[in-house]
């Protein structure tokens, strides 16, 4: 009987690699035929080495042509003929499950990982398109052989409030995080090192971050502020380098650029912190709950899910940078609430957020769209 054949369709190849390679290789070993689209850069030979397929396709995540990425979605459609394809992130969704559909795949699976700039932009342009395109995602995302997974229960009511029925929505907690290669370790010794691991974005709250250093370094409280990750220029939201640059050395701010060596570094923290103003389910602070690390980061949709106020981290409102320099000021004095706190950070990423649970649900998921 002839393996029933899985397409990803994600945007980046390191996004697929960080977050979706290790569901691509159990669902390898499970029967599947597993083929990947994806831009194709530095870190492609991960895919190829895990036996998996990698198609170059180009899709962008700035501008572009719908027309055109829609038919070279529906020509991959039509030339790989895939059982089931799986679309990662908002824009492969909307694009692909038209194609999708023209091209007659006889089953899709729409992953949700945060409803994007196009849905938390002050924008006004974007602020007066948003009803309509809530509305298109509402409609393309009820056709009868796709179930859309969410991260989070308020991208669920989102999407049920935009017309998708609830029969074809699955929540599914995030990418998971293999608590094997996360794991807990000693504090390190002082300075305390509070650490955001994120793509350099504004609406990651990067500028809140680091006007939170500058407020707590002229206080006088001697700690580090490291920011992990490269700016994304195909991001509307970008902080541009030559700013992350100009904040580097100043007020305690640190810009390391984007690690390959996260479990390690995680290990060098006392903190970890993510001013987001919206996620789907962010990875970086289920990677920092299971090195045991309290959290700050901010009260929406994602975000909150990760963290339960005053039981293993910190919540504060988002952009509010003087709130999350009191969150942080908070834990950069108190050893002993941090270690409480990073204690039972590690309790729920076991619990709740492991990679086998997110893998053995997906995989559940898969089957039943195919059925």
């Amino acid at each position: 009987m002839k393996a029933p054949k899985l397409l990803f369709v994600v945007t980046e190849d390191w996004y697929f690699i960080s977050h979706r390679l290790p569901l691509a290789i159990a669902a390898k070993a499970a029967g599947f035929d597993v083929v990947v689209a994806a831009r194709e850069g530095p870190q492609a030979y991960l895919i190829h080495e895990s036996g998996i397929r990698l198609i170059p396709f180009e899709l962008s995540r700035r501008g572009g042509n719908p027309l055109a990425e829609v038919i070279a979605l529906w020509r991959l459609y039509r030339r790989e003929s895939p059982d089931i394809v799986h679309h990662v992130a908002l824009k492969p969704v909307m694009f692909g499950a038209i194609a999708a559909l023209l091209a007659r795949v006889p089953a899709q699976v729409n992953a949700i990982t945060g409803l994007g700039w196009l849905f938390s932009s002050t924008n006004s342009i974007v602020r007066l398109i948003r009803p309509t395109l809530r509305w298109i995602l509402g409609c393309l995302l009820a056709q009868r052989n796709a179930l859309t997974i969410v991260q989070n229960p308020e991208d669920l009511d989102f999407l049920m409030y935009s017309g998708l029925p609830v029969k074809h929505l699955r929540l599914v907690r995030g990418a998971g995080v293999d608590i094997k290669i996360f794991a807990l370790a000693p504090q390190p010794p002082e300075p305390v090192c509070i650490m955001m691991v994120s793509r350099m974005l504004w609406s990651k709250g990067v500028g809140e971050f680091v006007e939170a250093a500058q407020y707590l370094t002229n206080k006088g409280l001697k700690a580090r502020f490291v920011l992990i990750g490269d700016p994304d220029p195909a991001n509307p939201a970008a902080v541009p380098e030559s700013v992350l640059r100009g904040w580097h050395g100043q007020n305690g701010v640190e810009w390391w650029g984007r690690r390959g060596d996260i479990p390690e570094i995680l290990r060098t923290a006392h903190i970890a912190c993510l001013p987001s103003y919206r996620e789907g389910l962010p990875k970086s602070l289920l990677e920092a709950a299971a090195c045991g690390l309290p959290i700050v980061t901010t009260d929406t949709p994602g975000c909150r899910e990760v963290v339960a106020h005053g039981l293993n981290g910190l919540l504060v409102p988002v952009g509010d940078s003087k709130a999350l320099a009191d969150a942080l000021g908070k834990l950069i004095s108190d050893a002993d609430l941090r270690q409480r706190l990073g204690e039972q950070s590690r309790i729920r990423a076991v619990n709740e957020y492991s990679l086998e649970t997110v893998i053995r649900e997906t995989l559940a998921i898969y089957q039943e769209v195919l059925a």
